[in-house]
């Protein structure tokens, strides 16, 4: 699985760059991103039953309906999210923030980093780079 582990600081256009990526990756194999929501907690929806399940203990608590399939996982380690992502056949995880990490990072907009394997590419250079990209 390939690590492609995107940063930059706050409203650099991070998430357009992985909206616009996802289509070429897409057609080269099973993608799936992980985002660091920071401080921003995401908020499930309250009184639904996968809510209750989660807030009474489950480790794992999933809804499934006509076209998706919602699961919240009780962990906050990134490694243990990429073990699962590799487990479940995702051939390209895409990474969005994070910015400690020690993955080569595609960089959007200014944030000075180490590890810093593209600034501000298009998709076609990243897609004509992925072997370039860590392997998980």
């Amino acid at each position: 699985m390939k690590i492609i582990h995107v940063a930059g600081l706050a409203n650099t256009g991070k998430t357009t760059f992985i909206k616009n990526l996802i289509p070429s990756l897409k057609s080269r194999g099973r993608v799936g991103i992980i985002k660091h929501l920071r401080d921003h907690d995401y908020v499930q929806e309250p009184g639904k039953d996968t809510t209750i399940f989660f807030e009474n203990g489950a480790d794992i608590s999933a809804g499934i309906d006509a076209a998706k399939s919602v699961i919240t996982l009780r962990t906050t380690d990134l490694d243990e999210m990429l073990l699962l992502y590799k487990q479940a056949g995702i051939q390209f995880a895409v990474i969005e923030g994070f910015k400690m990490c020690d993955f080569p990072k595609i960089v959007i907009g200014d944030l000075v980093i180490d590890n810093c394997l593209l600034r501000n590419p298009t998709v076609d250079q990243v897609i004509s780079l992925l072997s370039q990209f860590e392997d998980y």
